[in-house]
Parts: C-alpha cells; sequence; structure tokens
C-alpha cells in the first residue's frame, strides 16, 4: 500500500537563516563590535595601573552615587510606574489620553531641557526647591537631585511594560476570587500581582539601565561637585577631555560589567518568576 507523503515543516518566520544571519550581523556592527573596542583598549594597560583607576576614591565615590541613584528612581518607578498603569487601565476620568501622552515626555525631551528644567524647579529658590528648603531639605546640587532627574528619564519604561499586562488580564478571574471570598487585597497579592511580575522586572531592568547611562539630564541638577555629587559617566567624559582614552575605557569597562551583572541576575529573577508562575 503506498504511504501518504509527509508534509514538510516549514518555519513560521520564511527565510529564518537569511533573517537570523542578517541579525547577527546587524547586532554585531552596531552593538557586539562598538563594546568590544572598550575592551581592547584596556589590554594595553598593566594590572596595578587597571586597579589603581578603578579604586581612585573619586571614581569610586562616583560608582556609589550612580549605582545608589540608579536603584533608587528604578525602584521608586516600580512603585508608582505600576500606580500609574492601573490608573490609566482600571479607571475612566476626564483627561486620560492627556496624562497618557505625557507619560512618553521624558522620551520626547532632550535630557540636557529636562536637566534645566528640573534645576529650575528644584534649586533653592525655584518653584518647587523653595518649600523643600524651609524644611532643610536640599533637593538640587545634591545627590537627591540625582534620584530626581534619573527617576524623571526612566518613568516611561515601568509604565509601558505594565501597561499592556494589565490589559490583557481577564477580570473573570478576579471576579472567581471574589465570589470564592478573597477581598480586594487578597485578589491584588495572589492573583493579579504575579502576572504582572515578569513585565515589571522588565520594567524594572530597563528603568535601571537608562538611569546608569544617564548624563545630559544629571549635570545640570547635580552640580557635579567632586566625591559628592558626580556620577561616573561625567567623569569618563572628563577623562575624554583629558585625552585619558585608556582611564576612559576602563572605567566605561567597569560600568559596563556591573551593568550587565546586575541585568542578568534581573533577567534570572525574572525568569524564575515566570516558570513559578506559569
Amino acid at each position: 500500500m503506498r504511504s501518504l507523503p509527509t508534509l514538510k515543516k516549514h518555519s513560521i518566520l520564511p527565510g529564518f537563516g537569511l533573517t537570523l544571519g542578517f541579525t547577527m550581523l546587524y547586532l554585531g556592527l552596531v552593538v557586539l563590535i562598538p563594546l568590544s573596542t572598550i575592551f581592547l583598549k584596556t589590554m594595553g594597560i598593566s594590572g596595578a595601573q587597571l586597579w589603581s583607576i578603578v579604586t581612585e576614591p573619586r571614581l569610586v565615590a562616583s560608582y556609589q552615587l550612580s549605582l545608589g541613584a540608579s536603584l533608587a528612581a528604578a525602584s521608586l518607578n516600580a512603585v508608582f510606574g505600576l500606580l500609574v498603569a492601573w490608573v490609566l487601565v482600571r479607571y475612566q476620568f476626564p483627561g486620560k489620553k492627556l496624562i497618557d501622552g505625557l507619560v512618553d515626555l521624558p522620551f520626547a525631551l532632550p535630557t540636557a531641557v529636562a536637566g534645566i528644567t528640573l534645576t529650575t524647579l528644584f534649586a533653592p529658590n525655584g518653584w518647587i526647591g523653595q518649600y523643600f528648603a524651609l524644611a532643610g531639605i536640599k533637593v538640587a546640587f545634591a545627590p537627591l537631585g540625582v534620584v530626581v532627574a534619573l527617576t524623571f528619564i526612566s518613568l516611561p519604561f515601568v509604565i509601558r511594560m505594565v501597561q499592556p499586562v494589565l490589559q490583557t488580564l481577564d477580570k473573570e478571574v478576579e471576579e472567581a476570587a471574589a465570589c470564592l471570598g478573597a477581598n480586594r487585597w487578597q485578589t491584588f497579592v495572589k492573583i493579579i500581582f504575579p502576572e504582572l511580575m515578569p513585565a515589571l522586572l522588565t520594567g524594572f531592568a530597563l528603568a535601571f539601565a537608562r538611569a546608569l547611562g544617564e548624563y545630559g539630564s544629571v549635570v545640570f541638577i547635580s552640580g557635579n561637585m567632586p566625591m559628592q555629587t558626580e556620577i561616573t559617566p561625567l567623569l569618563i567624559m572628563i577623562k575624554l577631555e583629558q585625552y585619558d582614552y585608556a582611564g576612559a575605557s576602563v572605567v566605561a569597562a567597569v560600568m559596563l560589567v556591573t551593568s550587565f551583572v546586575l541585568l542578568f541576575f534581573i533577567n534570572i529573577l525574572q525568569w524564575w518568576s515566570s516558570n513559578r508562575h506559569a
């Protein structure tokens, strides 16, 4: 008996080999090759010189400020970004579309303009800063101002990652939980939040990465005081202006490795959270 011919399995995306090759070529030219030059530039430096550059007190202070302020800004945006996304998805109110559009303003606004605007607002004699000054709180030209600037420029990442997930959540599951006796808080913690966790972690990672490399909006509001309000990207620029290309490459490599390790850890946490609630 003649057997029927088997159907050949086709990829969902036609031309996979060609598109994969183009993807790797594009990523290599745009991402991998430029980043690899940072490490190639540091290969001519001895271990002792490398360590002395990395552990320079001025640089260590900038590491602490950049990483600490970026983590603080990403954490704030994880909380309040979730709240903003919840309001935009679950409630109807006048001006909703306007507010939804304003969320993307940090994307479109030049970072230098954002820095000047925030400095004007939060300076000791500014519209908002004067009230903080009365309470003895210094925002502009202080580490707190760096956190404010980084929070502003990284806010959209969390909102835009959480918003689509909230829109696709099945409300019948929440209704079923309510019928079984769960209150609103229990429904949110046990039903809604586990579904939002992967998107929230992704938004947190993107916000952190964006804040860690920010330069334009911070240099105005920070005041750039050595050992106090200098961020690491600023010191990279200073070394480049002094034609210390090797030193700038070393600092850039440290930030690159640190960012990669933290983002890798966050992605592992996101993967674990997704599998746990799958």
